[in-house]
């Protein structure tokens, strides 16, 4: 059983892009994507249960986003604002509480960081918040780039390792080992309290 780590104040949790179209069936599928969905909705009853602060980023595309195929970008079509497959996945249970971050919704700029073109410092920083928990999708694209940001800014990073999922295992090795690199902790979810 590993160390209990206790939710305090300057805590504070982050759930990056856990939408449909990044889920088994949608636009952008991670491998294994639904998985991160029921460690990731403990722990916002955790948080929610202490009171500390609940972030969701979340892809908002335009329709004719610059990372799209058919704009020359790298990937199909996913998380089109106010479609389906943009929406949270229903398993989280997120509720007015969590405070949502919309990243590259200009369709000229991409953004894989929660932290690119959005208030997220700004609000961690509102809340004095020492320590991010970080889980989500994927471990090798939005996670590892938004958990470089939050160490940049000089916050702690706990990111939780039963809640990530990449989109290419070797990828999402690489990424952890740089996350760890970089001062990054690994926590499992359970680990919570």
């Amino acid at each position: 059983m590993s160390e209990q780590i206790g939710v305090q104040d300057g805590d504070a949790l982050l759930i990056v892009d856990v939408q449909n179209d990044f889920l088994p069936g949608g636009g952008l599928a991670v491998p294994q994507g639904d998985q991160v969905v029921a460690p990731l909705a403990r722990c916002i009853n955790i948080f929610h249960q202490h009171g500390q602060p609940i972030y969701a980023t979340r892809d908002w595309h335009p329709a004719d986003h610059c990372s799209f195929q058919a704009q020359g970008g790298p990937w199909p079509p996913h998380c089109v604002q106010d479609t389906p497959g943009a929406e949270f996945a229903p398993g989280l249970g997120l509720a007015a509480f969590v405070m949502v971050v919309s990243k590259a919704t200009d369709s000229g700029k991409d953004a894989y960081s929660g932290f690119e073109g959005t208030h997220l410092t700004f609000q961690l920083m509102m809340y004095g918040v020492k320590r991010l928990f970080v889980g989500g999708l994927a471990t090798d694209y939005c996670v590892l780039a938004t958990v470089r940001d939050a160490l940049k800014q000089g916050i702690a990073v706990y990111v939780l390792s039963d809640a990530i999922r990449a989109v290419n295992d070797a990828d999402g090795a690489r990424a952890m080992e740089e996350m760890a690199s970089l001062g990054a902790h690994f926590v499992a979810s359970a680990a919570l309290a």
